[in-house]
């Protein structure tokens, strides 16, 4: 079954709008792993505007599941995570206007960079996942950098305007899970999925983890967070039955 990693950063978020110490992502890390996460995932901007440095501290030391560090492959970004050692370290491209990562990282423009990045942070016992495009050079482009995993981009098939679209957008990302499995890579998914368009992406079985941070935190707000991870996880699960 695939496994599901939260991201949190939406609870930061809720607590940057008014300035204040709370909600504290530090206990949503902890009802999530309750409720059945695999991992929690965070991503520490260059901008701070949610998830901040002591976040990510306090997190590296009371999650007990895997915590998933997204991060820019910035000289500062690599000492910071060289410094706390998350279990794993997610590769995004960043843009300070944008409101949430809007594409996959371009491995094929900046092989050698995102080299470089992915060596100093194995060095350091952190895997390495790109967060790339389902596209089949970029998928090649991720191997030639010797990340560990690639996250593919599932933005477009959310955002398909129609069935058509989306039946599109949902074979490129089966080969593109296809192609990342056979080359060796472990392969997660992410970006825009939601209790309404998850099921297709749960039959790709060269999938191993889900990436979902937003529309969990959205329904949490209405049912509690420990019942929102509990009913994606069910949701899941149905993909064996």
């Amino acid at each position: 079954m695939q496994k599901l990693m939260v991201n949190i950063d939406h609870i930061a978020t809720l607590r940057e709008a008014r300035g204040v110490s709370y909600p504290d992502p530090l206990y949503a890390a902890g009802i999530a792993e309750m409720a059945g996460a695999s991992g929690i995932i965070v991503h520490l901007r260059e901008d701070r505007r949610h998830i901040k440095d002591r976040d990510v501290r306090l997190l590296r030391q009371t999650v007990r599941t895997k915590l998933n560090l997204e991060m820019a492959a910035t000289d500062a970004m690599i000492g910071i995570a060289r410094d706390i050692l998350p279990d794993m370290a997610t590769l995004v491209p960043e843009k300070r206007e944008e409101l949430t990562t809007e594409g996959g990282l371009d491995a094929t423009g900046n092989r050698e960079r995102i080299a470089r990045a992915v060596a100093a942070l194995r060095e350091k016992g952190v895997s390495v996942s790109l967060f790339v495009d389902p596209d089949e050079a970029q998928v090649a482009a991720a191997v030639s950098t010797g990340a560990d995993m690639i996250e593919i981009h599932t933005g477009r098939y959310c955002d398909a305007a129609d069935r058509a679209a989306e039946r599109v957008e949902l074979a490129k990302i089966v080969s593109a899970a296809r192609t990342g499995k056979a080359a060796g890579l472990g392969v997660n998914a992410g970006h825009g999925l939601h209790y309404h368009n998850i099921g297709p992406i749960t039959q790709i079985e060269e999938i191993d983890e889900l990436s979902i941070g937003h529309s969990i935190i959205a329904r949490a707000v209405l049912v509690g967070l420990d019942r929102a991870v509990r009913d994606m996880i069910e949701l899941i699960a149905r993909a064996e039955r």
